[in-house]
């Protein structure tokens, strides 16, 4: 993996944590809401939260790391003359 790959993942992974957070936050909250309307919900599962992280997490870094994969190993002369 090469250092723009590496500076990429990182920044993917940055985001990544502060979406998870946030969207724990907000999905703790609308749980409990939901949980008072609807009979027998639990607004806290956490096997279905600790999965929604886990699956977030691979599409995340696939859909980061397969496109700065093949951009890091383009030369970057050969492609600014093509444009």
């Amino acid at each position: 993996m090469g250092r723009s790959s590496g500076l990429v993942l990182r920044d993917t992974g940055v985001m990544l944590l502060v979406g998870v957070f946030l969207g724990t936050t907000l999905a703790l909250l609308a749980g409990r809401t939901a949980s008072t309307l609807l009979f027998g919900l639990k607004p806290y599962d956490l096997a279905t939260l600790a999965f929604a992280f886990l699956l977030v997490a691979v599409v995340s870094l696939l859909a980061s790391w397969l496109p700065a994969r093949k951009a890091s190993r383009l030369d970057p002369v050969t492609a600014l003359r093509s444009e």
